[in-house]
């Protein structure tokens, strides 16, 4: 079984989630994995039977909340052409009262759909 650790202190947003998670996941590839939550469940598909532990979770969890969450759907919102504009409106208005998920959550959902690859925490 492989393991791959993430190092949940190394990450301070966005960027630097996916930084990490190229560093993990990408180390023999000729490519990097862009900052889209798509592209990490493409390349989950690559962890068959695979264990992820992801120490210092809690500093990610910090830094993913919901500041940068909501950041995430303002940027999304500045391209309404692309994007859907009343979804992340809604998704925006309940993280900011509290109520929606937090990017690190949602990153979390996707590795849950990948239910081959277990997830541990230290």
């Amino acid at each position: 079984m492989q393991v791959f650790v993430i190092d949940g202190s190394a990450v301070r947003g966005i960027p630097s989630l996916y930084d990490e998670f190229n560093r993990v996941f990408m180390a023999d590839a000729e490519w990097r994995m862009g900052e889209s939550l798509d592209a990490l469940n493409d390349v989950l598909y690559g962890v068959h039977g695979g264990r992820v532990v992801w120490r210092d979770h809690e500093d990610s969890r910090r830094a993913l909340g919901p500041e940068t969450t909501a950041e995430y759907y303002r940027e999304k919102l500045r391209h309404p052409e692309i994007f859907n504009e009343a979804m992340f409106r809604e998704r925006l208005a309940a993280v900011e009262a509290g109520a929606g998920p937090t990017y690190f959550d949602i990153v979390l959902d996707v590795f849950a759909d990948h239910p081959e690859i277990e997830l541990r925490f230290s």
